[in-house]
């Protein structure tokens, strides 16, 4: 068996942590896309206010399994 992938590129953010803000992007993108299967980071940033982290910022690619 053979299958056929779609990548597209969602970020997340969180003020909390990367690991909330991968799981924001992939709740919020589960609500409209389907056949998820596999993802990979590929940048992390945050945001800084008076010195302080203020907002954790993840770039991801989704593998979405073609039908």
């Amino acid at each position: 068996m053979t299958n056929v992938y779609k990548k597209i590129e969602i970020v997340g953010t969180s003020p909390d942590s990367f690991a909330k803000a991968s799981q924001v992007a992939i709740d919020k993108a589960s609500e409209s896309l389907h056949g998820m299967n596999w993802f990979e980071v590929t940048e992390m940033r945050g945001r800084i206010d008076g010195g302080k982290i203020v907002e954790f910022q993840v770039a991801m690619k989704v593998g979405l399994k073609l039908d």
